[in-house]
């Protein structure tokens, strides 16, 4: 028999769990007919049929069903070698990340040049989306790490929480720079998160209960869209104090107090937890290391 090959149980596992070659493919970032091939060398190699074709996909036989513990000790196996042994300087990995605005416009720089000082081979994509989007992409296997609003409520997710980013309440100076200057809420248009947003709902919530249905939002996808506005005299805004300190300092926004601040909003860098991968547990562990020296 010949010997067997790590890469041919991975995507036996893939295979296994997702039931079909092309949602395999995916998680595996592979070609179908890749994972195709792998198979059925792995097949060959034991001389038995793993799977059982049909129209609803791929069902294990009996001994792929055995053979199922058996890989996944292999890839436990391979995980503990890469932790431990695999020198990180030696790896060359894709890893997928996927970040909210509020974190690519604070400490993502610092995040990912500590990740290729540690893994200086490593190659990084990186999507700025909504949390919701992220999530998705994340589920989907699009992403391998997203830092987004977080913790994701389920049982294939592992969590990394990550520091709260506290909100504060900024206007234009105006003609009044006096940060005690009293700001009617209800007469100013409020900029704030995109929609679908727990940010979003959040202070709409909070601002109809105070002022009722006749509050202004302007919501925004871009963060740096709802600083200009309130900037620019056209707005209030419940925004990230760490990145509005800059604007503070210059003169070009001040902090006010209406009597209530919106709760801190929540991050947390969030990866599947099956197949493990060290690298994507350490680039979480990195993330919270980077994040608590910005709090």
């Amino acid at each position: 028999m010949r010997r067997l090959k790590l890469d041919h149980l991975q995507t036996f596992l893939a295979v296994a769990q997702y039931r079909t070659v092309s949602k395999a493919a995916d998680a595996l970032n592979l070609t179908q007919p890749a994972v195709t091939s792998r198979i059925k060398a792995l097949e060959e190699t034991l001389g038995t049929a793993l799977f059982e074709r049909n129209a609803k996909g791929m069902r294990l036989t009996q001994r792929g069903d055995l053979l199922v513990h058996y890989a996944q000790q292999f890839q436990h196996l391979s995980n503990l070698v890469e932790e431990r042994v695999v020198d990180a300087h030696a790896v060359e990995q894709l890893l997928r990340l996927g970040v909210s605005e509020t974190i690519a416009q604070s400490w993502l720089p610092d995040f990912v040049g500590a990740l290729r000082a540690t893994y200086p081979r490593l190659k990084i994509e990186i999507s700025v989306d909504i949390s919701l989007n992220l999530r998705q992409q994340l589920m989907g296997r699009e992403i391998d790490l997203a830092i987004l609003l977080g913790p994701i409520s389920e049982y294939t997710v592992d969590n990394t929480v990550l520091p709260d980013v506290p909100l504060a309440w900024f206007r234009a100076p105006g003609e009044d720079p006096d940060p005690a200057a009293p700001v009617d809420l209800s007469r100013i248009p409020i900029a704030t998160y995109a929609k679908n947003t727990r940010p979003y709902r959040e202070l709409r919530a909070a601002m109809f209960e105070r002022f009722g249905p006749e509050v202004s939002l302007f919501p925004s996808s871009s963060l740096s869209s709802c600083f200009r506005l309130v900037e620019a005299g056209l707005c209030v805004g419940a925004l990230p104090m760490s990145l509005a300190d800059r604007s503070v300092a210059a003169g070009r926004l001040v902090q006010f107090d209406p009597g209530w601040v919106p709760a801190p909003l929540q991050f947390s860098a969030s990866y599947l937890s099956e197949p493990r991968n060290h690298l994507v547990e350490s680039a979480a562990t990195i993330a919270r290391e980077i994040s608590l020296q910005e709090a």
